[in-house]
């Protein structure tokens, strides 16, 4: 942990998990910001803005899907890393809120160890994209791919991606004709050991090839296996 201690917003309703959470977090060594609903959320955000997110989905008033979405149209807020906190059987709430751009979720119950390695594994991540700022550009056809710069061009035209779309089609084009399973996509956005259904990869690839539009075809269904990008570009 650097000098400058990071700081976390809890956003959940049920007290004894914010409690448990707000304890380990400061335990941890992270300053804890609290919220019990969605519009105390928001406005804690632009108080002060958070380094990281644990976003429970249900909640009284505005749900955590819509403060997701919020945050990530917002250039101010966009970049800010959320973890989703989901109850078992949410599947859909979990593709919707991948959709939205939440960089990881974490199903309740929940192992504390387990969360807190979440966190930090997400701030590195975060952390390191940052620092990347002259990291050679990928050109694929008419898709450009600069990693540094998490910027996403086709035929010179922005095409805007959540995080986790990028990172997706940055592991694709990085070895074109390569095979990736499911879940060796996930491997590669989100590290080994990461809990996610195929309809949930198959929702950001689906979204991924609508955005890229005329290069949305240079991500191929390798049928009963998972997905290649096109090779020879």
């Amino acid at each position: 942990m650097s000098d400058q201690k990071k700081t976390v917003l809890v956003v959940e309703d049920e007290e004894d998990i914010l409690a448990l959470l707000h304890f380990n977090l400061i335990k941890a060594g992270y300053n804890v910001d609290c919220a019990t609903h969605g519009e105390e959320a928001l406005a804690a955000v632009s108080a002060q803005k958070p380094h990281l997110i644990l976003l429970d989905l249900m909640l009284p008033g505005i749900d955590g899907l819509e403060i997701c979405r919020r945050l990530r149209n917002d250039e101010a807020t966009s970049e800010i890393p959320i973890i989703m906190l989901t109850a078992c059987g949410e599947e859909a709430d979990v593709v919707r809120g991948l959709e939205l751009g939440a960089d990881d979720y974490v199903t309740k119950p929940f192992s504390i160890k387990v969360l807190l390695a979440r966190v930090q594994t997400v701030m590195r991540r975060r952390s390191e994209l940052q620092e990347q700022t002259e990291t050679e550009e990928l050109v694929r056809g008419a898709l450009r791919i600069h990693p540094g710069r998490n910027l996403v061009q086709v035929d010179g035209a922005t095409v805007e991606l959540t995080f986790t779309e990028f990172r997706v089609l940055e592991a694709l084009a990085g070895r074109p004709g390569w095979v990736f399973t499911r879940y060796q996509i996930v491997n590669a956005v989100r590290g080994e050991d990461y809990a996610v259904t195929d309809r949930a990869v198959d929702v950001q690839i689906a979204g991924l090839r609508k955005k890229l539009g005329a290069c949305g075809h240079y991500i191929e269904t390798v049928r009963g296996v998972g997905y290649r990008f096109l090779e020879g570009l």
